[in-house]
């Protein structure tokens, strides 16, 4: 037996519903009006609670970029200034044993000329230690426009492109060249 076939007590269905048993009867999905603001008013409260905690994030994140952008710059600006510290400290040593040696008198030209040799490793030194090398090459080598500058070409019996004559060092320092080596190089035979 279905509900719709029970019977149907007439005495209750014509008398009304007492007020205490009477129940708010809403359609589907809609709550009554004093729910339904609280619930908006506590959606708001969640936006506007999450709105202003995205707006401290995004400022401790502003803050933090414009901290680290002002130490890259005194990072910078650190670098150019004791940038050459490093080779300054190699290079007062050889200074130093320069005046010294000027500060002698007297002295034979084997003594100048040992002076001048230890001078002479001291400034290697302070040049390895800094990454500074030299560029220096030997005839027959062939030309590499990176680290040669070439101020002439001669007919040669050395192969076209070929190193000449070094006519001055060039140097590289950290693999970046700083100064390139002068060089002659070979046109090829002549006819």
């Amino acid at each position: 037996m279905s509900s719709s076939d029970q019977p149907i007590d007439s005495k209750k269905e014509n008398q009304p519903l007492d007020t205490s048993e009477q129940l708010e009867v809403n359609e589907p999905g809609q709550e009554s009006g004093a729910d339904a603001q609280e619930d908006l008013a506590s959606l708001l409260k969640e936006a506007q609670d999450q709105v202003a905690q995205y707006h401290e994030e995004l400022l401790r994140a502003k803050a933090e970029v414009e901290n680290i952008r002002r130490r890259s710059q005194e990072d910078v600006s650190k670098a150019r200034k004791f940038g050459t510290e490093s080779f300054a400290e190699s290079l007062v040593p050889v200074k130093d044993s320069l005046e010294a040696a000027l500060a002698l008198a007297d002295q034979t030209p084997e003594a100048w000329r040992a002076g001048v040799e230890a001078t002479l490793k001291q400034l290697v030194g302070a040049f390895e230690r800094n990454l500074l090398k030299e560029v220096a090459p030997a005839p027959g080598e062939k030309f590499d426009p990176h680290v040669h500058q070439a101020i002439s070409a001669l007919p040669s019996e050395l192969p076209e492109g070929a190193v000449v004559q070094m006519l001055q060092k060039g140097y590289t320092i950290a693999e970046r060249v700083l100064r390139p080596a002068l060089v002659t190089v070979s046109s090829g035979q002549s006819a």
